[in-house]
């Protein structure tokens, strides 16, 4: 297997924060399901839409 420019990864937008993230090889399994960039962002929910 070679290296993948970090440039060159899937990136998702952030629910909780609006943030860009990059895919993560601990997501590989369950990349379709993640929402949030990090366990933080995951317990705080989504802040943007609540009131």
């Amino acid at each position: 297997m070679h290296a993948v420019a970090k440039s060159e990864l899937p990136k998702k937008i952030c629910a909780a924060c609006g943030r860009p993230f990059s895919w993560r090889k601990k997501w590989r399994r369950d990349w379709g399901a993640v929402k949030y960039c990090s366990d933080r962002c995951r317990t705080s929910g989504d802040r943007k839409t609540r009131p």
